[in-house]
Protein backbone atom coordinates (compact mmCIF):
# COMPACT_ATOMS: atom_id res chain seq x y z
CA UNK A 1 0.00 0.00 0.00
CA UNK A 2 2.83 2.37 0.90
CA UNK A 3 4.52 1.61 -2.42
CA UNK A 4 1.28 2.38 -4.26
CA UNK A 5 0.87 5.71 -2.44
CA UNK A 6 4.50 6.57 -3.16
CA UNK A 7 3.98 5.81 -6.85
CA UNK A 8 0.87 7.99 -6.97
CA UNK A 9 2.68 10.84 -5.23
CA UNK A 10 5.63 10.51 -7.61
CA UNK A 11 3.34 10.62 -10.65
CA UNK A 12 1.54 13.64 -9.22
CA UNK A 13 4.86 15.38 -8.58
CA UNK A 14 6.02 14.64 -12.14
CA UNK A 15 2.73 15.93 -13.55
CA UNK A 16 3.03 19.11 -11.50
CA UNK A 17 6.64 19.61 -12.61
CA UNK A 18 5.62 18.99 -16.22
CA UNK A 19 2.76 21.50 -15.92
CA UNK A 20 5.21 24.10 -14.59
CA UNK A 21 7.32 23.51 -17.71
CA UNK A 22 4.45 24.73 -19.91
CA UNK A 23 4.06 28.51 -20.28
CA UNK A 24 1.23 30.55 -21.77
CA UNK A 25 2.25 30.96 -25.41
CA UNK A 26 0.75 31.96 -28.76
CA UNK A 27 2.18 30.45 -31.93
CA UNK A 28 1.62 32.11 -35.32
CA UNK A 29 1.43 29.22 -37.81
CA UNK A 30 1.26 30.56 -41.37
CA UNK A 31 0.97 29.01 -44.82
CA UNK A 32 -0.14 29.96 -48.35
CA UNK A 33 -3.03 27.53 -48.80
CA UNK A 34 -6.71 28.51 -48.55
CA UNK A 35 -8.97 27.44 -45.67
CA UNK A 36 -10.30 23.96 -46.38
CA UNK A 37 -7.11 22.76 -48.07
CA UNK A 38 -5.70 19.61 -46.46
CA UNK A 39 -2.60 21.47 -45.27
CA UNK A 40 -4.86 24.01 -43.56
CA UNK A 41 -6.77 21.15 -41.92
CA UNK A 42 -3.43 19.68 -40.83
CA UNK A 43 -2.57 22.95 -39.10
CA UNK A 44 -5.95 22.93 -37.38
CA UNK A 45 -5.41 19.35 -36.21
CA UNK A 46 -1.98 20.33 -34.89
CA UNK A 47 -3.54 23.26 -33.01
CA UNK A 48 -6.12 20.97 -31.39
CA UNK A 49 -3.46 18.50 -30.25
CA UNK A 50 -1.19 21.21 -28.86
CA UNK A 51 -4.05 22.83 -26.95
CA UNK A 52 -5.12 19.49 -25.45
CA UNK A 53 -1.62 18.41 -24.45
CA UNK A 54 -0.63 21.78 -23.01
CA UNK A 55 -3.78 22.09 -20.94
CA UNK A 56 -4.84 25.02 -23.08
CA UNK A 57 -1.70 27.01 -22.30
CA UNK A 58 -0.25 26.94 -25.82
CA UNK A 59 -2.48 28.46 -28.49
CA UNK A 60 -1.74 27.88 -32.17
CA UNK A 61 -3.23 30.55 -34.43
CA UNK A 62 -3.53 29.65 -38.10
CA UNK A 63 -2.82 32.30 -40.76
CA UNK A 64 -3.93 30.78 -44.06
CA UNK A 65 -4.08 31.93 -47.69
CA UNK A 66 -0.82 33.93 -47.77
CA UNK A 67 -2.06 36.42 -45.13
CA UNK A 68 1.51 36.55 -43.81
CA UNK A 69 3.01 36.66 -47.31
CA UNK A 70 4.21 34.17 -49.89
CA UNK A 71 6.24 31.09 -49.02
CA UNK A 72 9.57 32.88 -49.29
CA UNK A 73 8.41 35.72 -47.05
CA UNK A 74 7.11 33.32 -44.41
CA UNK A 75 10.25 31.22 -44.62
CA UNK A 76 12.40 34.30 -43.97
CA UNK A 77 10.07 35.43 -41.16
CA UNK A 78 10.45 32.06 -39.43
CA UNK A 79 14.22 32.18 -39.85
CA UNK A 80 14.27 35.63 -38.30
CA UNK A 81 11.99 34.71 -35.40
CA UNK A 82 9.17 37.03 -36.49
CA UNK A 83 6.86 34.08 -37.23
CA UNK A 84 6.92 31.00 -35.01
CA UNK A 85 5.87 28.30 -37.50
CA UNK A 86 5.16 27.62 -41.15
CA UNK A 87 4.56 24.69 -43.46
CA UNK A 88 5.73 25.17 -47.04
CA UNK A 89 7.34 23.36 -49.95
CA UNK A 90 10.64 21.52 -49.71
CA UNK A 91 11.60 23.62 -52.72
CA UNK A 92 11.66 26.82 -50.66
CA UNK A 93 13.60 25.08 -47.89
CA UNK A 94 16.15 24.18 -50.54
CA UNK A 95 17.21 27.83 -50.59
CA UNK A 96 19.18 27.21 -47.38
CA UNK A 97 19.74 23.42 -47.52
CA UNK A 98 19.92 22.69 -51.22
CA UNK A 99 19.70 18.92 -50.76
CA UNK A 100 15.98 19.40 -49.97
CA UNK A 101 15.52 19.90 -53.70
CA UNK A 102 16.50 16.27 -54.32
CA UNK A 103 12.80 15.78 -53.54
CA UNK A 104 11.97 17.93 -56.59
CA UNK A 105 13.62 15.59 -59.09
CA UNK A 106 10.84 14.90 -61.63
CA UNK A 107 9.26 11.47 -61.96
CA UNK A 108 11.01 10.03 -58.88
CA UNK A 109 7.96 8.53 -57.19
CA UNK A 110 4.86 6.68 -58.31
CA UNK A 111 3.08 6.28 -54.94
CA UNK A 112 2.80 8.17 -51.68
CA UNK A 113 4.00 5.14 -49.74
CA UNK A 114 7.38 5.41 -51.46
CA UNK A 115 7.75 8.99 -50.28
CA UNK A 116 6.73 8.04 -46.73
CA UNK A 117 9.43 5.37 -46.60
CA UNK A 118 12.04 7.87 -47.81
CA UNK A 119 11.07 10.82 -45.62
CA UNK A 120 10.26 8.96 -42.40
CA UNK A 121 13.60 7.15 -42.64
CA UNK A 122 17.31 8.07 -42.44
CA UNK A 123 17.26 10.41 -45.44
CA UNK A 124 14.41 12.54 -44.12
CA UNK A 125 16.10 12.79 -40.72
CA UNK A 126 19.41 13.72 -42.35
CA UNK A 127 17.71 16.64 -44.13
CA UNK A 128 16.01 17.91 -40.96
CA UNK A 129 19.29 17.79 -39.02
CA UNK A 130 20.73 20.42 -41.34
CA UNK A 131 18.09 23.03 -40.52
CA UNK A 132 19.12 24.28 -37.04
CA UNK A 133 22.29 25.83 -38.45
CA UNK A 134 19.99 27.85 -40.74
CA UNK A 135 17.79 29.20 -37.94
CA UNK A 136 15.03 26.60 -38.25
CA UNK A 137 13.88 23.36 -36.65
CA UNK A 138 12.05 20.75 -38.74
CA UNK A 139 9.28 18.75 -37.05
CA UNK A 140 8.71 16.39 -39.97
CA UNK A 141 7.18 16.23 -43.42
CA UNK A 142 3.58 16.83 -44.41
CA UNK A 143 2.63 17.03 -48.09
CA UNK A 144 1.03 19.06 -50.83
CA UNK A 145 1.07 15.90 -52.95
CA UNK A 146 1.70 14.98 -56.55
CA UNK A 147 1.65 17.83 -59.03
CA UNK A 148 -0.41 18.00 -62.23
CA UNK A 149 -0.25 20.26 -65.29
CA UNK A 150 -2.96 22.71 -66.35
CA UNK A 151 -3.09 25.17 -69.24
CA UNK A 152 -5.47 27.32 -71.28
CA UNK A 153 -4.27 26.25 -74.74
CA UNK A 154 -4.56 22.49 -75.34
CA UNK A 155 -4.56 19.05 -73.71
CA UNK A 156 -1.06 17.68 -73.11
CA UNK A 157 -0.97 14.22 -74.70
CA UNK A 158 2.58 14.29 -76.12
CA UNK A 159 5.84 16.05 -75.26
CA UNK A 160 5.28 18.28 -78.28
CA UNK A 161 2.08 19.63 -76.73
CA UNK A 162 4.21 21.34 -74.06
CA UNK A 163 6.37 23.24 -76.49
CA UNK A 164 6.20 27.03 -76.23
CA UNK A 165 3.74 27.16 -73.34
CA UNK A 166 4.47 29.92 -70.80
CA UNK A 167 4.44 28.00 -67.52
CA UNK A 168 4.54 29.46 -64.04
CA UNK A 169 6.95 27.44 -61.93
CA UNK A 170 8.13 27.60 -58.32
CA UNK A 171 11.16 29.91 -58.08
CA UNK A 172 13.67 27.05 -58.06
CA UNK A 173 16.47 26.43 -60.57
CA UNK A 174 15.72 22.69 -60.88
CA UNK A 175 12.09 23.43 -61.77
CA UNK A 176 13.09 26.09 -64.27
CA UNK A 177 15.63 23.91 -66.05
CA UNK A 178 13.43 20.79 -65.97
CA UNK A 179 10.52 22.58 -67.61
CA UNK A 180 12.85 24.19 -70.13
CA UNK A 181 14.12 20.69 -71.00
CA UNK A 182 10.51 19.74 -71.78
CA UNK A 183 10.26 22.61 -74.29
CA UNK A 184 8.18 25.05 -72.25
CA UNK A 185 8.97 28.65 -71.40
CA UNK A 186 9.15 28.47 -67.57
CA UNK A 187 8.64 31.65 -65.55
CA UNK A 188 9.37 31.66 -61.79
CA UNK A 189 6.58 33.37 -59.88
CA UNK A 190 5.32 33.57 -56.29
CA UNK A 191 2.08 31.68 -55.68
CA UNK A 192 -0.06 34.71 -54.65
CA UNK A 193 0.54 36.24 -58.10
CA UNK A 194 -0.43 33.11 -60.02
CA UNK A 195 -4.21 33.40 -60.42
CA UNK A 196 -3.95 36.93 -61.81
CA UNK A 197 -1.25 35.89 -64.27
CA UNK A 198 -3.40 33.03 -65.56
CA UNK A 199 -6.50 35.22 -65.74
CA UNK A 200 -4.71 37.90 -67.77
CA UNK A 201 -3.10 35.23 -69.98
CA UNK A 202 0.34 36.49 -69.01
CA UNK A 203 0.85 32.78 -68.25
CA UNK A 204 -0.54 29.89 -70.28
CA UNK A 205 -0.01 27.18 -67.73
CA UNK A 206 0.85 26.16 -64.20
CA UNK A 207 1.41 22.95 -62.24
CA UNK A 208 0.09 22.07 -58.80
CA UNK A 209 -1.63 19.21 -56.94
CA UNK A 210 -5.32 18.52 -57.59
CA UNK A 211 -6.49 20.05 -54.29
CA UNK A 212 -4.66 23.33 -54.88
CA UNK A 213 -6.00 23.53 -58.45
CA UNK A 214 -9.52 23.06 -57.06
CA UNK A 215 -9.30 25.25 -53.95
CA UNK A 216 -7.55 28.07 -55.81
CA UNK A 217 -10.25 27.92 -58.52
CA UNK A 218 -7.72 27.66 -61.34
CA UNK A 219 -10.47 25.94 -63.34
CA UNK A 220 -11.95 29.42 -63.81
CA UNK A 221 -8.90 30.48 -65.85
CA UNK A 222 -7.57 27.14 -67.18
CA UNK A 223 -9.43 24.73 -69.44
CA UNK A 224 -7.15 21.69 -69.63
CA UNK A 225 -5.78 19.46 -66.86
CA UNK A 226 -3.25 16.78 -67.78
CA UNK A 227 -2.45 14.17 -65.14
CA UNK A 228 1.33 13.74 -64.96
CA UNK A 229 2.24 13.19 -61.27
CA UNK A 230 5.54 14.69 -62.41
CA UNK A 231 6.76 15.91 -59.01
CA UNK A 232 5.79 15.11 -55.44
CA UNK A 233 5.75 18.17 -53.22
CA UNK A 234 6.84 17.45 -49.67
CA UNK A 235 5.95 20.08 -47.09
CA UNK A 236 8.34 20.35 -44.14
CA UNK A 237 6.87 21.73 -40.93
CA UNK A 238 9.25 24.41 -39.70
CA UNK A 239 9.68 26.19 -36.37
CA UNK A 240 11.76 29.30 -35.82
CA UNK A 241 14.86 28.18 -33.90
CA UNK A 242 14.79 31.43 -31.93
CA UNK A 243 11.34 30.46 -30.67
CA UNK A 244 12.20 26.76 -30.25
CA UNK A 245 15.17 27.54 -28.04
CA UNK A 246 12.88 29.41 -25.63
CA UNK A 247 10.73 26.33 -25.08
CA UNK A 248 11.15 23.82 -22.28
CA UNK A 249 11.83 20.18 -23.14
CA UNK A 250 8.19 19.44 -22.23
CA UNK A 251 6.91 22.10 -24.63
CA UNK A 252 9.22 20.92 -27.41
CA UNK A 253 7.92 17.36 -26.99
CA UNK A 254 4.32 18.58 -27.16
CA UNK A 255 5.01 20.33 -30.49
CA UNK A 256 7.03 17.45 -31.93
CA UNK A 257 4.47 14.79 -31.00
CA UNK A 258 1.59 16.92 -32.24
CA UNK A 259 3.35 17.56 -35.58
CA UNK A 260 4.01 13.83 -36.02
CA UNK A 261 0.40 12.85 -35.25
CA UNK A 262 -1.08 15.69 -37.30
CA UNK A 263 1.29 14.75 -40.15
CA UNK A 264 -0.05 11.20 -40.39
CA UNK A 265 -3.58 12.64 -40.38
CA UNK A 266 -2.70 15.28 -42.98
CA UNK A 267 -1.00 12.90 -45.42
CA UNK A 268 -3.96 10.49 -45.38
CA UNK A 269 -6.34 13.42 -45.81
CA UNK A 270 -4.22 14.73 -48.68
CA UNK A 271 -4.41 11.44 -50.56
CA UNK A 272 -8.14 11.00 -49.97
CA UNK A 273 -8.71 14.64 -50.97
CA UNK A 274 -6.68 14.18 -54.16
CA UNK A 275 -9.03 11.45 -55.39
CA UNK A 276 -12.10 13.55 -54.58
CA UNK A 277 -10.60 16.75 -56.04
CA UNK A 278 -9.79 15.05 -59.33
CA UNK A 279 -13.35 13.80 -59.58
CA UNK A 280 -14.73 17.29 -58.95
CA UNK A 281 -12.32 18.88 -61.43
CA UNK A 282 -13.46 16.45 -64.12
CA UNK A 283 -16.76 18.32 -64.02
CA UNK A 284 -15.07 21.70 -64.46
CA UNK A 285 -12.12 21.06 -66.82
CA UNK A 286 -11.09 18.77 -69.65
CA UNK A 287 -8.98 16.13 -67.86
CA UNK A 288 -6.70 13.58 -69.51
CA UNK A 289 -4.15 11.04 -68.26
CA UNK A 290 -0.79 11.40 -70.01
CA UNK A 291 0.22 7.99 -71.46
CA UNK A 292 3.00 6.08 -69.62
CA UNK A 293 5.24 6.10 -72.72
CA UNK A 294 5.02 9.91 -72.88
CA UNK A 295 5.83 10.21 -69.18
CA UNK A 296 8.84 7.95 -69.72
CA UNK A 297 10.03 10.28 -72.48
CA UNK A 298 9.59 13.29 -70.19
CA UNK A 299 11.67 11.49 -67.55
CA UNK A 300 14.44 10.95 -70.11
CA UNK A 301 14.43 14.63 -71.09
CA UNK A 302 14.65 15.87 -67.50
CA UNK A 303 17.17 13.28 -66.21
CA UNK A 304 20.28 15.29 -67.27
CA UNK A 305 18.97 18.27 -65.26
CA UNK A 306 18.58 16.12 -62.15
CA UNK A 307 22.08 14.67 -62.61
CA UNK A 308 23.56 18.15 -63.03
CA UNK A 309 22.09 19.42 -59.76
CA UNK A 310 22.85 16.24 -57.83
CA UNK A 311 26.51 16.60 -58.82
CA UNK A 312 26.69 19.90 -56.89
CA UNK A 313 25.15 18.50 -53.67
CA UNK A 314 26.74 16.79 -50.69
CA UNK A 315 27.83 13.40 -52.12
CA UNK A 316 27.03 11.60 -48.85
CA UNK A 317 23.43 12.86 -48.85
CA UNK A 318 22.99 12.09 -52.56
CA UNK A 319 24.25 8.55 -51.93
CA UNK A 320 21.87 8.14 -48.98
CA UNK A 321 19.00 9.53 -51.05
CA UNK A 322 19.61 7.07 -53.88
CA UNK A 323 20.01 4.09 -51.54
CA UNK A 324 16.86 4.91 -49.56
CA UNK A 325 14.87 5.68 -52.72
CA UNK A 326 15.82 2.27 -54.18
CA UNK A 327 14.62 0.60 -50.96
CA UNK A 328 11.38 2.61 -51.00
CA UNK A 329 10.65 1.65 -54.60
CA UNK A 330 11.00 -2.05 -53.74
Amino acid sequence: MKKHIASVLLLAACAAASAQDIQERVIKFGHVNPQGHHLSLGVQKFAELVAARSGGKITVKEFAASVLGGEQQQFSAAQGGVQEMTVLSATVTGAVVKEFTLLDIPFSFSRGEQVDALLQGPFGQALLKRLPDKGLVGLGFWEAGFRQFTNSRRPVQTVEDLKGLKVRVIPNPMYVESFAALGTNPVPMAFPELYGALESRAMDAQENPFAIILNSKFYEVQKYLSVTNHVYTASPVLVSKRFWDKLSATEQKILQDAATEAGAYQRKLSRDTSVAARKELEGKMQVNDVPPAVLARMRELTAPVADKFAASYDPALVKLYREELDKARK
